[in-house]
């Protein structure tokens, strides 16, 4: 899933989530969602009263919540996520985590998650893994022990602000070094 929504204009919003599992259909030992099932994820997520609207129609937000919905209706066993809400205003990108959670909660789809927000990283994951820069390696590693299901409220916790410090310092000490 990237950045942008990469949402095709000539598609619904149900076009364009189904596109990948269309094609996917057919694949051997491959075991894409149901029909039904997509459909029931964009109600999840907001867009039940959408799905026959086209791209230029919807949000940013909105568009987002697509491209997540047709990330996890192809069933992969691993999804890349490379900063699918940096372009997307705080509420919503907040909006974005916990839809990203419930459906996590569904799949137990292995996420990998590029975010440069900490509290992102935070709420998110299992685990936070720090890379420094020049050269390219990892500075740290940072199990999330939070429990799961995740909420807001826990944003708010000792137990969260302690993960944020820990990776804020390891992010300084990778910068400096």
């Amino acid at each position: 899933m990237p950045q942008t929504p990469a949402l095709l204009p000539w598609r619904t919003v149900r076009d364009n989530v189904h596109l990948l599992h269309q094609l996917n259909r057919k694949r051997q030992g491959h075991e894409s969602l149901t029909d039904e099932k997509i459909s029931e994820l964009l109600h999840t997520v907001g867009l039940g009263r959408f799905l026959d609207a086209y791209p230029r129609e919807l949000s940013g937000g909105m568009q987002q919540r697509a491209s997540l919905v047709r990330a996890f209706a192809l069933g992969a066993p691993i999804l890349l996520m490379d900063e699918p809400f940096a372009a997307l205003d705080e509420i919503t990108r907040a909006d974005m985590r916990y839809l990203l959670l419930d459906l996590w909660e569904r799949s137990r789809t292995t996420v990998i998650f590029v975010t440069h927000s900490i509290p992102e990283a935070v709420i998110l994951s299992d685990r936070v893994v720090v890379l420094a820069a020049r050269p390219g390696r990892i500075a740290r590693e940072e199990p999330i022990a939070l429990a799961r299901p995740r909420h807001e409220a826990m944003e708010d916790s000792p137990e969260f602000h302690l993960h944020l410090a820990r990776l804020r310092h390891a992010l300084r000490e990778s910068h400096a070094a």
